[in-house]
């Protein structure tokens, strides 16, 4: 089997995974007494992970350069990149809704390379000039590698939204420094504990200091299952967009003195660079409230959420135009 055929069937087998996988977290979702299923989802993460990185090693051996100039090769490396991310997530919260979140965007990402990308634009091709440099390997790897933490968190942050019912549900407690995982959930035992009647304030003190739950009123109160899953959603989300807003900054970074050395000029504010300043500017802003305002819950999630639709504006939406220096290897 040539490196062609490989390819061809490791794409298809990706998202064949992908999509099994998915139903599986679903299934493990929609029957929680299965405790099966979220191991099989597990599994096929795991496996989807490794068919994606021997694909991207193929291109590698076939191409000669490391496999991120056109569209497909991004497309498929940032797919892994949201399984590789599912992992963290998955093992920090212990929860099966981070499977249920990123399982179909995955599966969605490596369907529309394999399925929808034409023929002519998944053939592995020499680089133009301007993509013969060793920041090709380290620009554009952490920025895909940022989007997919960023976009995991994000999704994190719409999980929590659909398991509050969007309802003003602010946990307000330490996410930072020595032990906060635990002592938010510390918090939320005791909570439970002291059987508190909904819509009320509450105030229970943790191993870690003093937090407090509070919840609005509303027609149909959250359970303290609801409100312990919510309470590890925003953790996990806040923790993801933590590690992915680091990788995009150096990305940019990185980007800035390539175009430097490429077109003598750190800065020219081409329409990719543009929503690359936008999307570290909405993930600054989150962070900004969260470390300095003390946001929790709601607000934060709404804002991490709009962050997944400017990362897929700045990745993909942008080279629609078709103009700017980032324009080529992508639509034709």
């Amino acid at each position: 089997m040539d490196l062609v055929t490989l390819q061809g069937w490791l794409d298809n087998a990706s998202f064949a995974v992908l999509f099994v996988t998915m139903l599986l977290y679903w299934s493990g979702l929609a029957f929680p007494n299965l405790s099966l299923l979220p191991a099989l989802g597990t599994a096929g993460m795991a496996v989807a992970n490794l068919t994606m990185a021997t694909l991207l090693a193929a291109r590698w051996i076939e191409g000669g350069y490391f496999p991120l100039s056109n569209l497909y090769e991004s497309l498929f490396f940032i797919a892994w990149g949201i399984t590789a991310m599912h992992f963290i997530a998955e093992r920090t919260s212990d929860s099966r809704w981070v499977g249920v979140v990123t399982s179909p965007v995955a599966m969605a990402i490596a369907a529309f390379a394999a399925l929808t990308l034409p023929d002519q634009m998944q053939v592995s091709e020499p680089l133009v000039p301007a993509l013969k440099s060793n920041w090709l390997m380290m620009h554009v790897s952490v920025m895909l590698l940022s989007y997919a933490a960023l976009m995991v968190g994000a999704l994190l942050a719409v999980a929590f939204l659909i398991v509050t019912r969007g309802q003003a549900v602010e946990l307000k407690g330490s996410s930072v420094g020595t032990g906060g995982f635990r002592d938010r959930k510390y918090t939320l035992q005791k909570a439970a504990e002291h059987k508190l009647a909904p819509g009320l304030a509450s105030t229970a003190v943790g191993s870690g200091g003093t937090a407090v739950l509070q919840r609005e009123t509303t027609t149909a109160p959250l359970s303290m299952q609801r409100l312990t899953l919510a309470d590890t959603l925003d953790n996990v989300s806040y923790r993801m967009i933590g590690l992915g807003f680091p990788l995009l900054t150096i990305g940019i970074i990185a980007g800035a003195v390539w175009a430097n050395e490429a077109w003598g000029s750190y800065w020219s504010w081409d329409p990719k660079e543009t929503w690359a300043l936008i999307t570290w500017l909405v993930f600054a802003a989150y962070l900004h409230s969260r470390l300095t305002k003390g946001w929790q819950g709601r607000r934060p999630a709404i804002l991490a959420a709009s962050g997944f639709v400017v990362v897929w504006i700045c990745y993909l939406g942008v080279n629609l135009l078709g103009k700017g220096l980032h324009s080529y290897g992508w639509f034709f």
